[in-house]
């Protein structure tokens, strides 16, 4: 009988691996050096499913909306500030008075107040509303007023021209109000209502064409008559605010009114009273505070009187005219403000934050003290170790023979010769620092003679020709700067390697080493420094954010005592300019380096030299300096440029308080005539007292006999020993060959040069040299308004409101 054979479609199963399993000891030797998981590596993230993914997108867009609206309600409301708008006119043919006129309406119950002697500024009352609004306003002429009333206000009523819009000026405070950062802004137009039914639908076209330049989303309205008036109120009272940051992370309180105690030993310093509504954030009478243009100081008390300008009042109607309700505001109630003045807060001398900006240095602390007694024996034995020397005598020779024995190079083992190199090279150190401890002399510029030009006999009396010809002379070492970056001749009357002893040679400006703390001016020993800034900068901002601070809350009215204020402040204060304070954070009133990305302004075309004086608006700060300019890139060293160029954004380097960014930049120069102009605008950077400007200087030579790999060179120096000076330093052509000096060739400043590749008889032969340079410290918190400038404009132009 035939056996079974299974077929070709039989399971075939694996055999087992018997012998060959993994036993403990295998998987203990495989898993030698490894340690347990104690911790998870990454955070586990649970993955929700899609309805709860939607739920709580809803969930925080209806966060997102509820605090917007609680921004709306709080603003102008009895528990929040006064909603400040600032009215700015953008052409002269807009009358202030008229549009005041129309915003005080007293048929719809509206209630208006002034106090302050000002007639340029109102409270106005809403109670149909709920809301409150105090109006200011500034000429767009008064560029300083606008920009600093700017950084405290709600929002900006622009009043624009039927027909043009705005002119020359409003076009221009426009630009500096977009640089700085635009809070919530309104835009309104005067006089269509005026025009032909059938000019109206022309100029409306024509007008939003110009606005869309500025404003392409914005829709404008027409405030003519009362209800366009109340209309507008209803658009500023719902309308969604826009942030600043550099005053959303501070307490800042515009002055209602101020009063000044002198002190009994100086009448020119008292106690400064400010009042006004808080806002920004609580404002800690510990805390330092800084007043606009004027600098920074301490507070010694916060007192919280009643709120001048109450939304619910007690209200009394008329007995002649019921319909119309007003407020008294007699001197009864004064008199019951003054006796329920409170004392909020009182400076802890303990907790009080310093008006220290700068490090006081210590001359000796350099200096080297007198080494102890253990150093002297170590210096001794280690100088017996290092002098014994293993020789070769004749036995029965004494230690005192065996100095006086030659070795095999000719020379005695003594320590006469150690001594000797130590003292050489002591010298040579001493007479390098000699030399860079040496003032640089200033630098020379090229000179160009010209010819004497004619004349005209009725040429304008008026005009400066000094001013005239320093403005040209810039003119033209603006243009050669452009022509040829950086070259400068080299003194025939002054040995090169004494004039340029402070600039050295690198092999590669980018990649060259370079040590931040190396050489540093004296007015570094009074700077701050932060070992990490921006980890700095994340602290305070965590802790403003989360930390609850005691103090003044948002929206109360509070009067301010600040201690050691000149009189000049209040005065400049009863002239009708504004008093505005911010308080500062941790650290802000400390002098360091701040550096800012600027763009030139295109419609400044003058020459900016560098180490001017100018103006700047930094953040909430104004102030006086004269910066560096360099190149915005980001390796560790930065080449300086001597003006401000016109096409690439430039960083400028300038000593200033501490300002944590985001800040706005605004750059100012004063002309001759005491206006301002706008030359750039910007941004803050850092604080960085280790960013290296470094400055070049390129020496050029001309060839004078050319081979095939080697040149003559002439005219880059004019003596022998310059020649030897600089033959360690690269040399380079305008035509990229690279090579270096060989040797000097005779006594006048001729050398036999080596390169790369034959010369071009067109060619010039280059060296650069660099050194590090700082800024000047010019620092002015002190910014005077321009002379021009007149502040009677404003006030004339306004009604004074009646209250009887």
């Amino acid at each position: 009988m035939a056996a079974h054979r299974s077929g070709p479609l039989k399971q075939q199963n694996k055999a087992h691996k018997d012998g060959r399993h993994r036993g403990r000891g295998s998987a203990q030797r495989d898993g030698k050096g490894r340690l347990a998981l104690k911790t998870l590596s990454k955070k586990v993230r649970k993955e929700l499913s899609r309805v709860d993914q939607r739920h709580r997108a809803s969930q925080l867009r209806k966060q997102k909306k509820e605090a917007v609206l609680a921004e709306k309600r709080h603003l102008g409301s009895k528990d929040g500030p006064p909603h400040h708008v600032l009215v700015v006119p953008l052409h002269n043919r807009i009358s202030l008075s008229e549009v005041f006129c129309l915003l005080q309406d007293r048929d719809s119950g509206i209630i208006h107040l002034n106090e302050w002697g000002s007639s340029h500024s109102f409270m106005l009352l809403c109670p149909l509303l709920r809301h409150r609004w105090f109006f200011t306003s500034a000429k767009p002429g008064d560029l300083h007023t606008v920009l600093d009333m700017a950084k405290v206000a709600d929002t900006i009523l622009f009043m624009l021209d039927s027909l043009e819009g705005w002119d020359s000026t409003g076009d221009y405070c426009l630009s500096c109000l977009f640089a700085q950062g635009l809070p919530t802004y309104t835009l309104a137009v005067r006089g269509v209502s005026g025009l032909p039914l059938k000019k109206q639908i022309d100029a409306r076209k024509k007008l939003s064409k110009t606005v869309e330049k500025r404003f392409p989303d914005d829709k404008l309205l027409l405030l003519d008559t009362q209800e366009e008036a109340r209309m507008l109120l209803r658009q500023l009272a719902s309308q969604k605010q826009r942030h600043l940051a550099f005053r959303d992370r501070r307490a800042y309180l515009f002055a209602h009114a101020a009063d000044f105690m002198p002190s009994e030993e100086n009448s020119l310093v008292g106690t400064l009273k400010v009042s006004g509504y808080v806002r920004g954030q609580t404002l800690n009478v510990n805390s330092l505070l800084h007043i606009v243009g004027h600098g920074d100081f301490q507070m010694k008390q916060i007192d919280a009187p009643m709120d001048p300008c109450p939304l619910n009042h007690r209200v009394i109607k008329s007995q002649k005219d019921s319909s119309l309700a007003m407020e008294i505001c007699a001197t009864d109630a004064v008199a019951e403000m003054e006796e329920d003045l409170k004392v909020l807060m009182k400076a802890d001398p303990d907790k009080q934050e310093s008006l220290q900006s700068e490090v006081i240095p210590d001359p000796l602390e350099g200096e080297q003290t007198w080494p102890t007694e253990e150093e002297l024996d170590e210096t001794n034995d280690f100088l017996k170790k290092s002098s014994k020397v293993v020789k070769k005598v004749p036995k029965g020779t004494s230690s005192y023979q065996a100095e006086w024995i030659l070795d095999e190079n000719g020379e005695s083992g003594g320590e006469g010769d150690d001594f000797d190199d130590m003292e050489n090279e002591n010298f040579m150190e001493e007479e390098s620092q000699d030399e860079s401890s040496e003032e640089e002399e200033a630098e020379e510029c090229e000179t160009i003679t010209l010819g004497e030009s004619e004349r005209d006999d009725l040429y304008d009396e008026k005009v400066d020709e000094e001013a005239e010809e320093k403005m040209l002379e810039k003119y033209k070492q603006e243009r050669l700067e452009e022509m040829f970056p950086d070259e400068v001749d080299t003194p025939r009357d002054e040995a090169a390697r004494i004039r340029f002893q402070k600039y050295r040679g690198l092999k590669s400006f980018r990649t060259s080493p370079w040590d931040p703390k190396e050489n540093l001016p004296q007015d570094y020993a009074r700077i701050f420094q932060f070992q990490n800034f921006t980890n700095t900068r994340k602290r305070i901002f965590k802790e403003i954010e989360e930390k609850e601070v005691e103090g003044a809350e948002i929206g109360w009215y509070v009067t301010i005592h600040v201690s050691e204020v000149p009189v000049s402040v209040v005065e400049y204060f009863r002239q009708g300019a504004p008093l505005i304070a911010f308080s500062l954070l941790p650290h802000e009133q400390k002098m360091s380096v701040l550096n800012m990305v600027v763009n030139r302004h295109p419609g400044n075309t003058e020459p900016v030299k560098a180490k001017e004086e100018l103006i700047f608006h930094c953040g909430f700060r104004r102030f006086r300096a004269s910066p560096l300019f360099s190149q915005h890139t980001a390796a560790d060293k930065h080449k300086f440029q001597r003006f401000l160029t016109a096409d690439v954004a430039l960083v400028l380097t300038v000593y200033a308080p501490v300002t944590f960014p985001p800040a706005s930049v605004l750059l100012f120069k004063q002309n001759s005539n005491g206006m301002h102009s706008l030359i750039a605008t910007g941004h803050l950077l850092s604080v960085d007292p280790e960013r290296m400007v470094i400055k070049r200087v390129v020496l050029s030579g001309h060839p004078f006999k050319i081979f095939t790999k080697m040149a003559v060179v002439r005219y880059m120096f004019f003596n022998r020993e310059d020649v030897l000076w600089f033959k360690p330093v690269e040399l380079r052509t305008k035509w990229g060959r690279r090579g270096h000096i060989k040797e000097p060739l005779g006594t006048h400043g001729h050398m036999k040069c080596t390169f790369d590749g034959k010369l071009k008889s067109q060619d010039t032969v280059l060296m650069n040299l660099y050194k590090r340079v700082f800024p000047k410290w010019t620092y002015d918190p002190y910014v005077p308004e321009p002379a021009s400038w007149v502040k009677s404009e404003i006030s004339s132009a306004i009604p004074e409101v009646d209250m009887e």
